[in-house]
């Protein structure tokens, strides 16, 4: 009789728990398709905001995830040694990786200088920013063009006084919420 006992009211206990999860899933509010649609609009539009006062304060960072040549070649790269950092009057400009020691300590080439002629086109239609400014470093000056996209995507073409250009496909960060690597300044 106790061994009866105690079974049926494991059993019991058993069929308890596994009940307790299906109550508290009743419990999440499903969103209608336009509610899901106005809130996604909701945070672009916040998103738009952050990043019209990243760019106009000049202070962001542009992390990497493929660099991409002249060619079309792209290849995955680590956004924490391949930016493009802005910071108010300097900016630099870098490639890593994690292989080879390179010119800057961290497999590539880093150059760092003052930031020249610095234009903002704004896109309210489509939500998005294009960027042209120029940087004069001790390697030589770069013209960088960015489009940056309200969910922070940003594609950058860096490009020099001689043949070529090189394309960085990334995310904006703030920065002071970037875990970039600068190495050193490639002389």
């Amino acid at each position: 009789m106790k061994k009866l006992t105690f079974y049926l009211g494991s059993l019991i206990l058993a069929f308890g728990f596994c009940w307790i999860p299906n109550i508290s899933y009743s419990q999440n509010v499903k969103f209608t398709r336009q509610e899901q649609k106005e809130a996604r609009r909701a945070e672009i539009f916040e998103n738009f905001k952050v990043l019209d006062t990243m760019l106009l304060g000049k202070s962001f960072v542009l992390e990497a995830d493929y660099l991409e040549n002249q060619y079309g070649n792209k290849t995955p790269v680590s956004s924490t040694l391949n930016f493009i950092r802005v910071d108010s009057t300097s900016g630099v400009l870098q490639t890593g990786n994690n292989v080879s020691r390179g010119y800057n300590g961290v497999g590539g080439v880093t150059a760092e200088g003052n930031i020249g002629s610095y234009k903002i086109v704004k896109d309210l239609k489509n939500l998005s920013y294009f960027l042209q400014f120029s940087v004069l470093t001790n390697v030589g000056a770069y013209d960088v063009s960015i489009m940056v996209s309200a969910d922070s995507y940003a594609r950058a073409t860096i490009t020099g006084l001689g043949y070529g250009k090189l394309i960085y496909d990334g995310h904006m960060e703030r920065l002071s919420h970037s875990r970039v690597y600068k190495g050193q300044n490639t002389l």
